[in-house]
């Protein structure tokens, strides 16, 4: 039998890579039936002009995908293939056309920040200082806790910052709120500490729970935020809560709610999750100290992260554990590795001993008040009387109800205008009603400009 392929040296593709394609689209097509005889290697390698070595790559491919057969004393044979499959039409063979998408414009996701003024120089610098940290440091996993030189600058920034004395040996950090509060869930007893949740609430936090199979019980909020009267109605063990800024209405838990619900951790023998996600954006007026700051009975998981302060790229977060749940995280969590890279926490440690990020935090704060104010004043000149604006004191967004209007027709024509903005329903659960029609603006991720241009857009595109 003789083979006669074409093998073209130039093309790129090396010539045992050829050979075998063309014997297996022989064999494929039925001109090389079973039983049929290959030539020997030497043979085809002299036949063709090449070497052997490449006539035996391309035979071990064919060998080793069942096209063939190596016999003793009698070569190589081709093998019996299956009959293949008839092809099937279906819808997926062929697709239509995608819709072509509008272009985005305006932008108010919740969650973005400005990107214009990140501080991208002096980052690298930090960066660059944390390489030089020592091989053993840099190029392992690092302490399950999280770098001991950015705990303590952590320690020190919440003493300063939001009042809470804490050692470093309590903190930890974690690659996000969301995986912290994975960690957290295999702390409490899943038989017996349900968790209560405010209603609305972070949305990826009550799926975390959920996911751990952990009894969800929704508290409905105030005017000045949790209901704790309902709570303590419950048998909960453990409670979430935003109480510096509520996420997403707004609304900011008054001192004397904090000592109530601090009495109920005591007395319910439960445990308090303040998860302080932006605490440093507020406006107007000086924070109200933390829950953690008046928490005399060690009940109280404090939880911050830096990426709305500074950047999600990093994702850094970090909690600090009340003496009885450290306990149980040595003796569950043992095993488990840091999971946020060496490197970005020594660069992160470095960065605030140097001062960098109290004065990246005091700018943005300055920043983000201006943009702020900018969405409030479009809203009010181009809606007026028809829109209502929902928890403005503090963080980097707002809810707004527009009257009259129902918010996904409102999503739906913004989102044809090339226009993005959100509704808050995915925020709220339970069975008591339809959440109200809110819609939420981020505004950290825009000019001052572009969020002026942007709501005039809206009116225009809204008709109202």
């Amino acid at each position: 039998m003789e083979l006669q392929p074409i093998l073209d040296p130039t093309n790129g593709t090396p010539l045992y890579m050829q050979l075998y394609m063309y014997i297996k689209e022989e064999i494929t097509n039925g001109h090389l039936q079973k039983g049929s005889k290959l030539p020997s290697i030497r043979a085809l390698s002299q036949h063709l002009g090449i070497s052997k070595n490449t006539v035996e790559t391309a035979y071990q491919q064919l060998l080793a995908e069942g096209y063939i057969e190596s016999k003793p004393r009698v070569g190589f044979i081709v093998q019996e293939l299956e009959e293949p499959l008839a092809p099937q039409v279906s819808q997926i063979d062929v697709l239509p056309e995608a819709p072509k998408s509008t272009p985005i414009r305006y932008n108010f996701r919740y969650g973005h920040i400005d990107l214009d003024h990140f501080p991208m120089k002096t980052w690298r610098k930090c960066l660059l200082a944390a390489i030089d940290a020592e091989r053993s440091e840099l190029l392992w996993y690092g302490d399950r806790q999280g770098d001991i030189g950015l705990r303590k600058e952590i320690q020190r920034y919440l003493y300063h910052a939001r009042g809470i004395r804490c050692s470093a040996e309590q903190i930890i950090i974690g690659s996000g709120t969301p995986q912290l509060i994975g960690v957290l869930c295999q702390l409490f007893d899943l038989r017996h500490d349900a968790v209560a949740l405010e209603n609305p609430c972070y949305n990826v936090i009550r799926t975390m729970f959920q996911n751990h199979h952990f009894s969800v019980i929704p508290i409905e909020l105030e005017e000045d935020g949790l209901n704790i009267d309902q709570l303590q109605t419950t048998n909960a063990k453990v409670v979430y809560v935003t109480p510096s800024h509520q996420l997403p209405l707004g609304m900011v838990l008054p001192i004397g709610k904090r000592q109530k619900l601090l009495k109920w951790a005591q007395q319910a023998n439960g445990f308090i999750i303040e998860d302080d996600y932006d605490s440093e954006f507020r406006y107007g007026s000086k924070p109200i100290p933390a829950l953690k700051a008046l928490d005399t009975e060690d009940r109280v998981v404090y939880i911050g992260t830096f990426s709305k302060v500074f950047t999600p790229a990093i994702r850094t977060s970090y909690m600090v554990l009340p003496q009885h749940l450290l306990e149980r995280f040595h003796e569950r969590c043992s095993n488990y590795h840091q999971t946020v890279a060496t490197v970005v926490q020594k660069a992160l440690a470095h960065f605030m001993r140097e001062g960098h990020f109290e004065r990246h935090v005091r700018r943005m704060r300055t920043i983000y008040a201006k943009k702020r104010q900018a969405l409030i004043e479009a809203i009010r000149e181009y809606f007026g009387d028809q829109a209502t604006i929902i928890g403005d004191k503090a963080g980097l967004h707002l809810l707004v109800k527009i009257k009259g209007k129902d918010t996904i027709e409102l999503v739906q024509k913004a989102e044809q205008a090339g226009i993005l903005v959100y509704s808050a329903a995915k925020y709220w659960f339970g069975n008591r009603g339809t959440p109200p029609s809110y819609l939420l603006l981020g505004f950290g991720g825009m000019n001052e400009a572009d969020i002026r241009t942007g709501i005039s857009e809206l009116k225009r595109v809204w008709e109202i």
